[in-house]
């Protein structure tokens, strides 16, 4: 038997990371490389054919057991796909409609969903597994992100943090994102620079794969849960939170209390030994799919 997966892709390159990663996890889980054929599928741009219209992309595909997608843009699609060609909707992430519409949801703990039978709990964001690299000794990664919902910005903290962090003497790699402020990092010393444009195709991935330490200021929580895919250690960077109650921050905090993460920075001169195993949520949550829908599971 072969399974057939509908991705639907609605532009946002990580919103299509988390289904990618939903598909691995379900050629992990099912037979391999052959035991699943997925096909992207491009999420209509008018409402209107978003709602009620069939994709001409959809159009002489074999019939899907899986419609999957991630965004408020892919919602409609799937459910119009799967009215047209049946199989069951997967949503990943909160869907934004009534539940009951999607077979199943996919949806991060830290959203605190309903308990309803068709929610499948995932710890974090799905992310692929990374390259199979080994870790280099002494390599040592740095993540920043910026002001986001949750979070506000305190430059001079982060300084200090980095300073800090610096200090110790491994071979650092330093990279911003998008929401990282203009200039933040020009004048800090001790790394090497690579801005989030500068990145080639899978840099990131393979700075994850071979870091011994990877450090990442706390309101990125996608790239803690991606970082959480390594072998390294991995340490959260504390930033200002704008409300009391922060569902990143507890997010976070619970990383922290389980033993996952750690938010020392004098950590990073205690010895290393990679005796974590990869948090692995995209075969957790495949696996969890395949099971409520009667299917085997294949032994990993």
């Amino acid at each position: 038997m072969q399974l057939t997966v509908w991705r639907f892709l609605d532009g946002n390159r990580a919103h299509e990371k988390q289904s990618a990663a939903l598909v691995a996890g379900l050629r992990a889980s099912f037979g391999g490389e052959g035991g699943v054929a997925s096909f992207d599928i491009p999420c209509p741009p008018s409402f209107f054919s978003r709602v009620f219209s069939d994709p001409a992309q959809s159009r002489g595909l074999p019939k899907p057991d899986f419609i999957i997608g991630t965004g408020s843009g892919s919602r409609w699609p799937m459910l119009a796909a799967r009215r047209h060609h049946g199989g069951r909707a997967v949503a990943i992430n909160l869907p934004l409609l009534p539940y009951r519409w999607f077979d199943f949801a996919i949806v991060p703990e830290h959203d605190r969903p309903p308990p309803l039978p068709n929610i499948i709990l995932s710890q974090g964001a799905l992310t692929e597994p990374l390259p199979n690299s080994s870790i280099q000794s002494g390599r040592g990664l740095i993540l920043v992100g910026g002001p986001s919902k949750h979070f506000t910005w305190d430059l001079q903290s982060l300084r200090q943090q980095l300073e800090r962090l610096l200090a110790h003497p491994l071979d650092w790699r330093l990279s911003d994102s998008r929401r990282t402020p203009d200039g933040s990092l020009e004048s800090v010393t001790g790394a090497k620079l690579v801005h989030w444009r500068e990145c080639p195709p899978g840099w990131l991935q393979e700075q994850l794969a071979t870091a011994e330490q990877i450090w990442v200021t706390e309101d990125s929580i996608s790239m803690v849960f991606e970082s959480l895919q390594s072998r390294a250690r991995v340490g959260v960077l504390r930033v200002p939170s704008k409300k009391k109650a922060n569902k990143v921050r507890a997010t976070v905090q619970r990383l922290v209390d389980q033993g996952m993460v750690t938010d020392r920075l004098e950590d990073v001169s205690a010895p290393f030994a990679p005796v974590r195993e990869p948090l692995n949520q995209y075969l957790v949550c495949a696996r969890a799919l395949l099971r409520r829908c009667g299917l085997t599971v294949a032994d990993t």
